[in-house]
């Protein structure tokens, strides 16, 4: 796997953890997030999870399956498709909401923790033979770098919901995670619009039909 992914998402993971263990957060926990339907404090749950579940899935055995590729990984997925009132995003909202009745410090000492044992994870797995990580959620295989991937397209753009819900400033990731995550999303944005508005949005504002958004 690539060298700058791994340590792009260590990176990563610890410039999340600023929003995740600010005074800001703490004043608004239970205030309403940028997330219809999600509070503060449920979507920082479900930002730092995405830090626990890659530091889980690293712990895995390497898989036997064969990996898919990342952008068949969001063609696969139900919840990229479906509609935001669809089952798949309000079980995940009430499931982070319901994290949250934990608190703030609670919410900072896993993420914490996950900070401490990330190092060691991301080790282990770059010597994972063969390079293929079970995605449990989803029941197919990842190699390490596209897990690491599609846990940036949510670090990226949830840390981008926190930070307005908050007034703070967005988090400036590192160009190799920048580049990644928004080559996920174009990906994304083809399956669902096709390649010929994606072009035009991203190339010919004035023959675009109109926005191409990824979710």
């Amino acid at each position: 796997m690539a060298s700058t992914i791994p340590d792009g998402f260590l990176t990563s993971a610890r410039l999340v953890a600023g929003l995740l263990t600010s005074e800001e957060l703490r004043e608004r926990w239970d205030r309403e997030s940028p997330c219809a339907g999600m509070t503060l404090g449920g979507l920082a749950h479900h930002l730092a999870d995405q830090v626990r579940v890659t530091r889980v899935f690293l712990s895995y055995p390497p898989s036997d399956a064969e990996p898919i590729g990342l952008h068949e990984h969001f063609r696969r997925c139900s919840w990229v498709h479906a509609p935001l009132d669809a089952e798949e995003h309000t079980g995940l909202r009430d499931e982070a909401n319901a994290d949250a009745a934990g608190g703030f410090d609670a919410l900072g000492a896993m993420v914490r923790e996950d900070l401490e044992e990330l190092p060691a994870a991301m080790a282990a797995a770059a010597t994972r033979t063969p390079d293929a990580v079970f995605f449990q959620w989803e029941g197919w295989t990842l190699s390490t770098r596209d897990l690491l991937v599609s846990r940036l397209v949510e670090l990226v753009v949830h840390a981008d919901d926190l930070a307005t819900g908050l007034d703070l400033p967005t988090p400036q990731f590192p160009d190799e995670v920048a580049l990644a995550v928004v080559d996920a999303l174009a990906g994304i944005a083809v399956v669902k619009h096709g390649q010929t508005d994606v072009v035009r949005a991203l190339a010919r504002p004035q023959r675009a039909t109109g926005p191409v958004p990824a979710f």
